[in-house]
């Protein structure tokens, strides 16, 4: 039974996920999705999902800059979280907006790009989400950390789906651009976070800190 004890923090996780489905859910049920709801829904399981995404990576850089090791216990439910409201994100979209109509959704692909990368970026979660358990780990080997690299390129595409989906400027910041562009620094600093040479710098920093918070401890 103790393999399935969960510790705070992943009990958040849940709490955090499954709160926001059923928020989503209840504004449904009432009817308080705004004049649009198929679009207030699309656009919140959108939102959702890149927040989870965001967190799960998020996750690695909190373990190597700040010590905290039990962030790496949620990445995995939080990048599974941030596939599953992906999925729906897109099955709104696909089902109730365009009522599975192929002809009509190809002929968006085609002129709204944001759309493809959308397309292309759940493609490779949805690849992650599938590989993500300790059967695939097994039997994929190394290949399965060059695989999973792959959310590197998922979260940036993500963010440029999220903002070519707005309208606004991006070079004036005007519109809706500038959450967008919040979620784009976010993301660029957590992937700078992982170069080699940072992380590197970063542990020592953090070894330093650590040495003289001990000697100022054992000094009182």
């Amino acid at each position: 039974m103790s393999r399935f004890k969960l510790s705070p923090l992943q009990i958040l996780v849940h709490l955090l996920a499954w709160g926001l489905a059923a928020w989503l859910a209840w504004d449904a049920w009432t009817g308080n999705l705004t004049v649009n709801p198929i679009q207030a829904a699309t656009q919140r399981t959108g939102k959702y999902a890149l927040v989870l995404l965001v967190l799960s990576l998020a996750c690695t850089p909190l373990n190597t800059l700040f010590g905290f090791r039990q962030a790496l216990t949620v990445r995995r439910a939080l990048g599974l979280y941030a596939f599953l409201f992906a999925a729906t994100h897109f099955m709104i979209f696909i089902w109730i907006d365009y009522g599975l109509n192929l002809e009509f959704l190809l002929a968006d692909i085609s002129d709204k790009l944001y759309i493809f990368i959308g397309l292309t970026a759940l493609i490779m979660l949805t690849l992650l989400a599938a590989t993500s358990f300790k059967w695939w780990m097994k039997r994929l080997g190394k290949r399965w950390k060059s695989l999973h690299k792959l959310v590197y390129l998922a979260a940036p595409l993500v963010v440029l789906h999220f903002a070519w989906a707005r309208k606004g400027d991006v070079f004036r910041l005007q519109g809706d651009i500038l959450q967008p562009l919040a979620f784009g620094v976010v993301v660029a600093l957590l992937l700078l976070a992982r170069l080699p040479a940072l992380r590197k710098r970063a542990v020592k920093l953090r070894g330093q800190l650590q040495k003289r918070l001990a000697l100022v401890s054992a000094s009182r």
